[in-house]
């Protein structure tokens, strides 16, 4: 079919949808054989949907679906038609981005104003980039006539639920691989919303498939013979146990892990528009970000300064409903995670930093906590090492630049970070120097489809988006 010119079928609405099947197999939903699982609002408490957990008959079934899209249809396919259904998936994703837009905030607790304005308009935008490529591989860098790798196992987080299955699903498709992807058990709608999309773009059977259910799920899904390639997006812990999988595998594998990103203020930097820059650091999404920027270094010199703006702009930040507009800071995703958050903190407290939070009140029922700050960090304490993943933010100070990169390097993990000042030199000596996979320049989380992201140490390997995203899905 010529997808060039044909006008999108008519959009069906996410109530139509049956994700208590919590299979889509050959391009049709189907009942899963595991034990329902409940999915739901973590700002209210309430059931959202039941899904079906995918056991390993099920993933044989999907990962012989992918095999024979791959082998008949997808694989064979030349490159400029398998754009023509990227742009269209691009278009209906646009088209459908308020009630995308709002499935993502009921079922993660992100506010509506990121899912809105920054996660749907980056989803589209990674299909329609990719899209760009698929007749163009052989001009990528990898060698003139590049080849698909053939089968993707795909698992992603809860944090960027529809946004991690973008940059996972568009250079997978552009390459010329078939794709079986698991979605976070917590987060697992909009994901069965994009099977639909796929459906209604006529995207060929087998080409996409979503499996839902829990850690076993995604171990049979890496563990399966038929999967010639492994990206997961996770915690480090589970990203080592994937590695051990894959280990003495024909496998390729790349891995997205944690971060504990260092934000850098130095003396010279433009301090209200730092204190912007570390509010969306490490308060976008409640600081469910990967490469959130947990720890705040800040030169000696305005430390003081900076602090007391900062503790004025925290006191503005409004927490609550993720569905109003006005919201800053929704709810925290699950019930086990603002455990963990909660935990950690009070670890900071007793190993004696300094805690502080604005006065907030918090609704009675779902998942909340207040925006906090620590002061008077050692680089020994919990906080400043380990990933908290929440709205938390560790201070440190330093005096020098050759200080601040020996602070921001002393961690394992190697995902992002931030530089503060008005000197160009200062950020290219920085940035050279910090072993961070990408770091930004007086701004923090930008993102942008071309630019490749990934990290070092324990934050992982491999990167996403850019044409460097194209490499782990070619035969190169």
């Amino acid at each position: 079919m010529d997808l060039e010119y044909a006008p999108a079928p008519e959009s069906r609405s996410i109530v139509d949808i049956q994700p208590s099947y919590g299979l889509f197999v050959d391009g049709e939903f189907t009942e899963a054989g595991g034990t329902a699982f409940k999915t739901i609002d973590p700002a209210s408490e309430e059931v959202l949907a039941e899904i079906g957990t995918a056991t390993a008959a099920d993933v044989d079934r999907a990962v012989a679906a992918a095999r024979r899209a791959y082998d008949k249809v997808w694989g064979p396919m030349p490159g400029r038609e398998r754009a023509k259904y990227l742009f269209r998936i691009a278009r209906i994703v646009q088209e459908r981005s308020r009630e995308l837009a709002v499935l993502e905030s009921i079922d993660n607790g992100k506010p509506i104003r990121e899912s809105r304005d920054v996660d749907l308009p980056l989803v589209a935008a990674h299909f329609f980039y990719y899209a760009g490529w698929a007749d163009k591989l052989g001009h990528a860098g990898f060698g003139s006539d590049p080849k698909p790798l053939g089968v993707a196992g795909q698992v992603i987080p809860w944090n960027f639920p529809l946004l991690m299955l973008a940059w996972k699903i568009a250079p997978a498709l552009a390459c010329g691989n078939t794709v079986v992807l698991k979605p976070a058990e917590t987060t697992p709608l909009t994901a069965l919303a994009f099977a639909e999309i796929c459906r209604q773009a006529e995207l060929p059977p087998g080409v996409v498939n979503i499996i839902t259910g829990a850690g076993e799920t995604g171990r049979a899904l890496v563990e399966h013979p038929g999967i010639d390639k492994v990206a997961f997006t996770g915690s480090t812990e589970v990203g080592k146990q994937i590695a051990r999988a894959v280990a003495g595998t024909p496998k390729k594998l790349t891995l997205e892990l944690g971060g504990k990103a260092a934000n850098i203020v130095f003396d010279d930097a433009p301090l209200d528009q730092a204190v912007e820059g570390i509010v969306n650091g490490i308060f976008f999404n409640q600081g469910h970000v990967c490469c959130a920027g947990s720890r705040l270094l800040v030169q000696e010199s305005v430390a003081e300064e900076l602090l007391e703006r900062l503790k004025r702009r925290m006191a503005t930040l409004r927490v609550g409903d993720p569905l109003d507009k006005n919201t800053d800071i929704g709810a925290i995703n699950s019930a086990e995670q603002l455990a963990k958050i909660q935990e950690l903190s009070q670890a900071g407290e007793a190993e004696g930093a300094t805690r502080w939070s604005p006065a907030c009140e918090l609704p009675q029922r779902g998942f909340w906590f207040t925006p906090t700050v620590f002061t008077n960090v050692a680089q020994s304490h919990r906080i400043a090492r380990e990933e908290i993943f929440g709205p938390v933010l560790s201070v440190l100070t330093f005096r020098t630049p050759d200080e601040a990169i020996t602070k921001a390097n002393n961690t394992p993990y190697g995902l992002s970070a931030g530089v503060w000042t008005e000197k160009g030199s200062r950020i290219l000596w920085m940035a050279e120097r910090l072993r961070a996979g990408i770091v930004w320049a007086n701004t923090f989380n930008k993102f942008d489809p071309a630019s490749p992201f990934g990290g070092y140490k324990e934050s992982g390997f491999g990167r996403e988006g850019g044409r460097h995203g194209l490499e782990a899905y070619l035969n190169v």
